[in-house]
């Protein structure tokens, strides 16, 4: 099987020795690498060169990782399935037919295949936990400011973090201590309180933890996913945590307030990609306006064009704050309901996706239903929030299921922990 999980395949050696020395990890295609193609899976940029390493692949380098590469993409992260990517779709290893989830599909297909030890991936709306419930592997979504975004090519500035995606939660967590803290050049980072060695925390001792079930993000979950779900839980409870059932009642806004700031952000992101100051101008000669339209024609993908049409509409006079505001608004009332449900519990759970993975091209002629399988990720962007999807088992037609932890912020060590008493990391 073919599964399309790189766009480049470049070796980048690691220094000889550190806590990853001899093992590869994959860079998602939108997080700049010296010397090495950053395309961020569009035509835009399929010549760009990064003169400069992210801080995070700095930091790999450092630790003694080999990159072997950069893996494909949803165009600019704007997707769930990685079918919107200019380099083809990618098939999704441990489910043959179907997507491997989006926009970071083609870092979880490499781990899922066995082509990359770990990799990352970014995060905006889910695009490390939804690939990572669709291969069938672990992802981690950290705390917003304790990645640096350095050098990551930007979408949506105040939701997106950096992500490990690894076999098993212990592994995940090894790359995320190698990857965390406090950056100069990114100045929403931040040195969190308390213990940070997030691998030590995999040990699987759930014992006396109280887990909060969100009932609104587990009502609507397709039967097989839920059927999943509720094994998960019943494994914790059976490694001495309990659980409860809690309300969320904003998430029911969380979709909508999360793709309005989202195409808000990056309609303003990519205004810069005119092929002028950045992406392929075509060659284009005469009036600016003309040469403009046709380099962003030319250079974008349907999917990219449709969020930055509404995402300007969302932002122009008369209409910001019917929808702009409104959708801010939504943002602070899901992150009351999440900070107030983890005054009562340690970790809150879900399902990752409330349906299991889309066969290859069902989404592509529906984005809402896309828009929509976000349903229980985007409100942990919302609310700045960590979270990680653990393998949570496989439906009766073999397809992958995850189970989402959500922490309270900088509480990594938390979910790790809960995660790794699922998956056997212990």
């Amino acid at each position: 099987m073919s599964y399309n999980g790189y766009i480049t395949e470049q070796r980048i050696e690691g220094d000889d020795d550190g806590p990853l020395a001899g093992r590869t990890v994959a860079v998602k295609d939108n997080i700049s690498t010296e010397g090495v193609p950053t395309t961020c899976g569009s035509a835009m940029l399929d010549d760009y060169v990064p003169p400069f390493d992210a801080t995070v692949v700095e930091r790999l380098k450092e630790a003694g990782a080999t990159i072997p590469g950069k893996t494909n993409m949803d165009e600019f992260g704007m997707g769930t399935t990685t079918e919107t990517s200019a380099f083809g779709a990618t098939e999704n290893p441990a489910a043959e037919g179907h997507v491997p989830g989006g926009s970071s599909g083609g870092s979880a297909a490499v781990v899922a295949a066995g082509d990359a030890d770990m990799a990352l991936g970014t995060d905006t709306g889910g695009s490390v936990r939804c690939p990572a419930a669709f291969c069938g592997v672990v992802g981690i979504k950290p705390t917003y400011g304790l990645v640096s975004r350095y050098g990551l090519v930007a979408y949506a500035n105040s939701l997106e973090q950096i992500g490990p995606i690894a076999p098993t939660v212990e592994e995940a967590a090894e790359l995320l201590d190698v990857i965390a803290g406090p950056d100069e050049r990114d100045a929403t980072t931040r040195d969190p309180e308390g213990e940070t060695d997030y691998a030590a925390a995999a040990d699987g001792d759930v014992a006396g933890m109280d887990i909060g079930v969100p009932t609104e993000l587990v009502e609507g979950a397709d039967d097989a996913v839920r059927e999943q779900f509720w094994d998960a839980i019943d494994a914790l409870e059976s490694a001495g945590a309990s659980y409860h059932e809690v309300s969320l009642p904003s998430v029911e806004h969380a979709v909508e307030a999360y793709y309005v700031i989202a195409m808000s952000e990056a309609s303003s992101n990519l205004a810069r990609y005119d092929g002028v100051r950045y992406g392929n101008s075509g060659g284009y000669d005469g009036d600016w306006n003309e040469s403009f339209a046709a380099a962003r024609e030319e250079g974008f993908g349907p999917e990219v064009k449709r969020r930055i049409l509404l995402g300007t509409y969302a932002l122009s006079a008369g209409y910001h704050d019917k929808y702009y505001k409104k959708a801010q608004d939504a943002r602070a009332w899901v992150k009351q309901d999440f900070d107030e449900a983890l005054d009562g519990a340690d970790v809150l759970a879900s399902p990752t996706m409330p349906v299991p993975p889309f066969e290859r091209g069902e989404s592509l002629d529906d984005p809402l239903k896309m828009y929509l399988a976000d349903a229980n990720t985007t409100p942990v962007n919302l609310a700045n929030l960590p979270a990680i999807s653990v393998p949570a088992g496989e439906t009766g037609d073999g397809l992958p299921v995850g189970i989402q932890l959500v922490g309270p912020a900088f509480g990594e060590r938390d979910i790790i922990r809960a995660g790794s008493a699922l998956d056997g990391s212990a």
